[in-house]
């Protein structure tokens, strides 16, 4: 299996990469739109879901319907998904842009746990090692920006959530072979109806109303934010996931606060705001980005 992705063609890597610049918008998007974290969640996934279904069911003319214990299995997966985008918009309300997305970037150490568990295999010593190097990156951003604990701790939950629903996603696509936007379709609703049902718990009394109060364009952004960072995206993601395995994608992913902190550095002048010990923590954990697919090039040479 593993084989399978260290000789995947090179496009394989250039689209993922793509990708990960197109997800570094989310959390530009999640700081210009004004709605709380689990507002913006459920209009996030109530539009993605719209607009998968169209797509898929009406535009494509794909099966919407494909068993009532895989549907039950995506909203479930999709349940887990709408508490990774609480996490990540959370964590950008309690600090900023740049501590999110260092602290999302610890999804690979989570994955070099989870992935095994639920395919049912060891633990690789090499995931294992460069997810503790990034820890240390990590570690090192915790040190440096105490004042942002909260939301550096909640988006270290997002990261572990991050960690499993790919791993889960990655099993249904490789036992039954669903179609990627079939699967975002019920999963974007599975999403939306936990946000709903947990909305109270986190806004108090008047949540639902306050759901409807919009300012400026926050209807372009949450637009943008449902198709193209959500359906698409998604979509791609659960597409490349054929080709590669849930660590090696998650890996590419952490170059996503690269992406992020630049623009939020361009766009808001996030920099001026953290230490000087927060860029060497991320470095660190991008270090690890590097080493990875060096060492699996090499690994692979040494087999053939």
């Amino acid at each position: 299996m593993e084989r399978r992705h260290v000789n995947a063609p090179r496009f394989i890597y250039v689209q993922l990469h793509l990708l990960v610049a197109l997800l570094a918008t989310t959390a530009i998007l999640g700081h210009l739109i004004s709605l709380s974290a689990p507002a913006l969640v459920i209009w996030r996934t109530a539009f993605a879901a719209a607009g998968g279904a169209v797509l898929a069911g009406l535009v494509l003319r794909r099966p919407m319907f494909p068993g009532r214990s895989t549907i039950f299995a995506l909203l479930g997966i999709g349940c887990v998904v709408g508490l990774h985008w609480m996490c990540f918009f959370g964590a950008i309300r309690l600090a900023n842009i740049s501590i999110c997305l260092a602290g999302m970037a610890t999804t690979s150490f989570f994955t070099a746990f989870t992935e095994p568990i639920f395919e049912k295999r060891r633990v690789r010593p090499l995931e294992v090692g460069l997810g503790l190097l990034v820890l240390i990156g990590i570690l090192m951003v915790a040190g440096f920006e105490r004042g942002r604990l909260a939301g550096l701790l909640t988006a270290l939950l997002g990261a572990f959530l991050a960690a499993v629903f790919p791993v889960l996603n990655r099993h249904l696509v490789k036992r039954d072979g669903l179609d990627p936007l079939v699967m975002v379709t019920w999963e974007m609703v599975g999403a939306c109806f936990t946000c709903l049902v947990l909305l109270p718990v986190f806004e108090g009394g008047g949540a639902y109303q306050r759901l409807f109060v919009w300012n400026g364009l926050d209807w372009l952004w949450i637009l943008l934010l449902a198709w193209a960072c959500t359906v698409f995206a998604h979509a791609f993601h659960i597409h490349l996931l054929r080709h590669l395995s849930v660590f090696t994608a998650n890996l590419a992913v952490n170059f996503e606060p690269v992406y992020g902190i630049i623009a939020a550095a361009l766009l808001f002048g996030e920099h001026h705001q953290l230490h000087p010990g927060f860029f060497a923590g991320t470095s660190t954990i991008l270090l690890a980005n590097i080493l990875h697919p060096l060492i699996l090039r090499k690994l692979a040479a040494r087999r053939e």
